[in-house]
């Protein structure tokens, strides 16, 4: 999988959250929802690699992103300072990220309901301040 193949699996899982809102099918919108923000960041660090060369100066780099880890990815993408930064500056992004940072890959084996859906899928969506935007801008 390349990092254009990443950055699509966002876009669709993206889509196939929001048509699972619509359904009204909470669960899988939710777990959908956060596994975009994986693909997009794993999107971002194959960009990092692509423009550093890590994997030829850190034999161990490669098991650190065998991870569903939200704040992993994030650091394994080299955007912890730049998300803290900017997260610092705006609290509403601040705040996307934390909802964000609560999901994980056992979200599958959860039930959610139409709040948590639909507050994860903002955080993740919003525009202006969502998550997904700006990792978009470092993928």
């Amino acid at each position: 999988m390349n990092r254009a193949d990443l950055q699509q699996l966002t876009e669709d899982r993206t889509l196939d959250a929001k048509a699972l809102l619509d359904a009204q099918r909470w669960s899988g919108a939710y777990y959908l929802a956060g596994y975009s923000v994986e693909c997009a960041l794993k999107a971002c660090v194959m960009a990092y690699v692509e423009r550093t060369g890590i994997i030829f100066r850190d034999k161990k780099f490669a098991e650190r992103c065998w991870t569903h880890k939200i704040d992993q990815l994030v650091e394994a993408a080299d955007l912890k300072i730049d998300r803290d930064r900017d997260a610092g500056l705006n609290p509403t992004l601040f705040q996307n990220w934390a909802i964000v940072k609560a999901w994980d890959e056992e979200a599958r084996y959860n039930q959610w309901n139409e709040i948590e859906a639909r507050r994860l899928y903002e955080a993740v969506t919003n525009n202006a301040d969502g998550v997904l935007p700006w990792i978009k801008i470092h993928w």
